[in-house]
């Protein structure tokens, strides 16, 4: 049977369903037909003209619709045209309706929730990840302030979220805690921005920082100035690194490796063995370890290697914790420092101790010591520095760092600038 045999009006039958078989359109009058595709699947469409344009609606699988369902759908469908209705937007508008009281159900900390675990793959660490969980949730490690401001928002649907909410949450704490204030705005326009992907809400996102809440909330920059991490003066070092030297422990030689390496504290404790190669003198931290998301390689001056040289390998990691198969816990440096010198100064400082060192005492060029500390440059820059030359100029940066480290205590006194690498 052909659709050449069946005119308009002629009303199908089941043998003759089951008989359709060539590609094409099979009325069954008033606008309904039975679609044959070229896969030999079989559909209702209902065919109107609406404004002097010919529409076609979808009204299901013939397998899930049967030839009565699929006459009253066309017929209420033709009922909606003689009112100047199109059909098609009608059910467009009913399903946006219903999405929309669905989302009534879903609470900001659900969708909070579930952002989180959609993304928890493609964050750099687990503490990451538990950052972003302690803002929403109430935990014995995380800041007790995000939960605390979030609450305001966390069990109101998400369709109710607008700019008067979010600045409920962000300005009791906007001017004496900015830092905090502002990662939480982030964090609640990204979720707020998934919602909207995933249909769940509609609209501008309240929580967005340009050209909504910069006209609302005094910029960071002119509320506080960022405090950076207290760091030991470079003076100080030679005195400082001899009497660490002095101290045994796993804590100490991490913190002096940390310290002669210019690393952060998370790249030390989490170093394993596999990343050395001890013969070429190298550390490659890979590129899943690194804040940056790129691969890190540190030139080892001879001290850093002699460190390494003297830790037993007991476990995979190089620094590792007193549990087996565990690092060196985060603290455990920091806390070896306050011993040293009472609180203040972090471990993250020396970092900084080192780059005021490099910058006023030596002739490196500033982009070497920017890759030094694994910061953020231009491809072109960094793919400078990874040539065999660049490398063997870094790995002298590195030996003088450490020769300065090493100097005795009392000649701190009496800096004298590197000057012979200009």
């Amino acid at each position: 049977m052909s659709s050449d045999r069946m005119r308009q009006g002629n009303k199908l039958t089941s043998l003759a369903i089951r008989s359709a078989s060539a590609p094409g359109l099979y009325g069954d009058g008033h606008g309904l037909y039975l679609q044959v595709s070229k896969f030999g699947t079989k559909s209702w469409v209902f065919r109107y003209m609406i404004d002097g344009v010919p529409r076609k609606m979808g009204l299901g699988a013939l397998h899930t619709v049967s030839l009565a369902e699929a006459r009253k759908r066309a017929a209420e469908g033709r009922l909606k045209v003689q009112d100047g209705l199109s059909p098609i937007e009608q059910r467009k508008a009913s399903r946006g309706a219903a999405r929309l009281a669905a989302a009534q159900a879903v609470t900001f900390k659900q969708c909070a929730d579930r952002y989180i675990e959609a993304n928890r793959a493609g964050w750099r660490n687990a503490k990451h990840a538990d950052q972003w969980f302690a803002t929403f949730n109430e935990t014995r490690r995380g800041p007790r302030i995000y939960p605390a401001l979030t609450a305001a928002i966390n069990d109101l649907p998400i369709t109710a979220i607008d700019t008067s909410l979010v600045l409920k949450v962000l300005e009791p704490v906007w001017q004496e805690k900015p830092e905090t204030a502002t990662r939480a705005r982030g964090r609640i326009e990204s979720v707020l921005s998934w919602a909207t992907a995933r249909e769940l809400r509609k609209g501008e996102n309240p929580a967005r920082w340009r050209g909504h809440l910069d006209k609302l909330l005094a910029a960071k920059s002119k509320l506080a100035r960022t405090k950076h991490h207290d760091a030991v003066p470079y003076a100080e070092i030679p005195g400082f690194a001899n009497e660490l030297r002095e101290k045994a422990g796993v804590s100490a030689r991490a913190l002096e490796f940390t310290i002669l390496t210019a690393a952060r504290t998370g790249e030390v404790i989490g170093a394993r063995w596999a990343e050395f190669d001890l013969g070429g003198m190298l550390w490659i931290v890979p590129a899943e370890r690194m804040k940056s998301g790129r691969e890190h390689r540190v030139p080892l001056s001879d001290r850093a290697a002699r460190i390494l040289s003297e830790i037993p390998r007991a476990d995979d990691f190089v620094f590792p914790g007193t549990r087996t198969g565990r690092p060196l816990s985060n603290m455990a440096m920091l806390e070896l420092i306050r011993g040293m010198r009472g609180h203040g100064a972090t471990v993250h400082g020396f970092r900084s101790t080192f780059r005021d060192w490099a910058a006023e005492q030596t002739s490196y060029p500033n982009e070497m010591c920017e890759i030094a500390l694994a910061h953020v440059v231009s491809d072109k820059t960094e793919a400078a520095y990874r040539r065999g030359d660049m490398m063997e100029k870094r790995r002298r940066l590195m030996a003088d760092w450490a020769a300065y480290c090493e100097r005795a205590p009392a000649e701190r006194d009496n800096v004298v600038p590197i000057r012979e690498h200009a």
